[in-house]
């Protein structure tokens, strides 16, 4: 089985949201394939379903109420962010964010790093900390929203919320856990070597420009 990725490098949040969407419209419609979207954000904070305002507090930064599940989070550069635009053939949402998890802990893994699952957080877990954070969405059975794995990232922006509700400096990265600087575009690369084994795809790369998503999506 095939899907597409789809590398946007650094954008905005606001227009891949929308960008979502357009997906999910067209992936429940069946115009497109499954898609895996991978981008670094500008500076943002997203809140999810389960944000609480004491997790929350105003910020100088841009900032959306998302449909995902979860808390508070932040992106920002050398953050991995990516986004499985994927029908569930089963509707088992534990089991596809488990998977999601499956992948980040592997890639951890290619990198000499030791992640795992915590007991009662959704996310991946390294030293205590929290590595990585998962929270999606299921629209007519197709998922969208996704994971967010610290790399390179300033960990500091993370003091502008509770991320999670979690203190934050509970957040941890690839960075801070191996003491150097990573190769963006390896970790992509690994991610998706892991993403196509543990959800048994074929990711075949595309250009926005090849897809035509606001066209199918317009006809759902």
């Amino acid at each position: 089985m095939s899907a597409t990725l789809l590398d946007l490098g650094r954008k905005e949040y606001g227009e891949v949201w929308e960008l979502q969407k357009q997906f999910v419209a067209a992936r429940a419609s069946d115009g497109i394939k499954d898609a895996l979207i991978l981008v670094e954000h500008e500076r943002v904070i997203t809140l999810g379903r389960k944000t609480t305002p004491e997790n929350f507090k105003p910020q100088e930064v841009p900032v959306f109420q998302v449909e995902r599940g979860g808390d508070a989070t932040f992106h920002g550069p050398g953050q991995l962010v990516g986004y499985p635009i994927f029908k569930l053939v089963t509707p088992d949402v534990r089991r596809f964010v488990t998977q999601l998890e499956e992948v980040l802990i592997r890639t951890a893994s290619d990198f000499g790093i030791d992640a795992a699952r915590k007991e009662g957080h959704t996310g991946v877990w390294s030293g205590g900390k929290k590595l990585a954070s998962i929270g999606v969405a299921v629209v007519n059975w197709t998922t969208f929203h996704g994971f967010a794995l610290n790399v390179n990232n300033n960990l500091g922006d993370f003091r502008l919320i509770k991320p999670c509700g979690l203190d934050p400096e509970m957040m941890t990265s690839m960075e801070r856990l191996a003491g150097r600087e990573f190769s963006m575009l390896q970790v992509k690369d690994k991610v998706v070597d892991n993403f196509s084994k543990v959800f048994n795809v074929r990711l075949e790369a595309k250009g926005l420009a090849d897809l035509k998503v606001a066209q199918i999506a317009g006809k759902a």
